[in-house]
């Protein structure tokens, strides 16, 4: 089969196509014909080696999936040939990635695909989704009429957290760095939008929450974001980060009675646990998707198979307007017309 994998950390330019052996799924594992997968900030960390992470050379990168199941192991119940499925389910480790033309993964890491979602929306899903699912809901158990605060809110995390939001019934306001991305998330249901270059977080949180601070503040973007999440919540409230790897001073937390989670995607994979939150998380896009509550940001720009790391290179500059996808020109996707 065909696979991009590298075989050193390094940039797009590391990605290079290779043939590898079909893969056979063993007794608990499943078999899946890739139809699409899309980039996340985590494989291009796993990419550059930025994570503290075992990575098996030659490896083929991407977690995220949607496809159709080939082949399933004989003690593998909960699916079988012919059923399309979407997941995130390897791209590091001993677990080889979506960039390839088959995939093997652990059934627990995979729900089937609802009908009307493409192949390539329900790949730019997985791990977003989940991650936000848990942030808002299982962590920050936001309760209806909670004022909600995203930092980050144009980006992968952050515009499906302005609709999980306001699927369970927060006031969402979002900070975005610019008009335009203003624009998009006003479309996605903010009730509030804060230029964050333009205003400080205390005359926002002034304004905004007379001077109370937000029930939840969601943080997508790590580092220095993170502060300012402490001195935007009210007290006793919920700060939840998905995204920070740095040293901070916590004092702020003692000082005010904040709680704060954090979350990171591939909980399964990286401690093999947690494959039923995983699993009801990533479940909960059949009916925000029915109901019509959920809509995927997808680039402009789609990738063919073929074009690895010209995929990755639009992903690095910035420039992408969504989630990258690639998909296989073997298997036709709605979503491209």
């Amino acid at each position: 089969m065909r696979a991009w994998v590298i075989d050193q950390f390094g940039g797009p330019e590391a990605i290079h196509p290779i043939t590898l052996p079909m893969p056979l799924p063993g007794p608990n594992q499943v078999r899946i014909r890739v139809a699409a997968t899309s980039i996340n900030p985590f494989d291009l960390k796993i990419r550059n080696g930025q994570l503290p992470l075992p990575v098996d050379f030659p490896a083929v990168l991407h977690g995220d999936v949607a496809g159709v199941i080939d082949a399933v192991g004989d003690e593998v119940s909960m699916f079988e040939p012919g059923d399309e499925v979407f997941g995130w389910a390897g791209g590091f480790g001993h677990y080889q990635g979506a960039l390839a033309d088959y995939m093997l993964a652990d059934p627990r890491t995979l729900i089937h695909k609802p009908r009307a979602l493409p192949f390539a929306e329900a790949a730019a899903l997985p791990a977003v989704f989940v991650v936000t699912w848990e942030a808002l809901y299982d962590r920050a158990a936001i309760q209806p009429g909670e004022r909600l605060l995203i930092q980050g809110g144009a980006g992968g995390v952050g515009h499906l957290a302005i609709q999980v939001g306001k699927w369970l019934g927060a006031e969402v306001h979002v900070t975005v760095s610019s008009r335009d991305k203003a624009a998009r998330v006003r479309e996605l249901g903010a009730d509030e939008v804060i230029l964050y270059p333009e205003e400080t977080v205390e005359n926002y949180v002034a304004r905004l929450t007379e001077g109370k601070g937000y029930d939840v503040v969601l943080d997508t973007v790590g580092g220095e974001v993170l502060a300012s999440c402490l001195r935007a919540v009210r007290v006793s409230g919920r700060v939840v980060t998905t995204n920070s790897r740095s040293m901070q001073d916590l004092s702020l937390l003692y000082m005010r009675n904040i709680t704060l989670h954090g979350v990171m995607m591939g909980t399964p994979l990286l401690h093999h646990q947690e494959y039923d939150v995983f699993r009801a998380a990533l479940s909960r896009v059949k009916p925000m998707a029915e109901a019509g509550a959920l809509k995927i940001l997808l680039d402009d720009t789609f990738f063919s198979f073929d074009q690895a790391p010209q995929a990755h290179v639009r992903f690095s500059s910035g420039e992408a307007r969504g989630k990258v996808v690639l998909l296989h020109s073997d298997m036709p996707d709605e979503s491209m017309t």
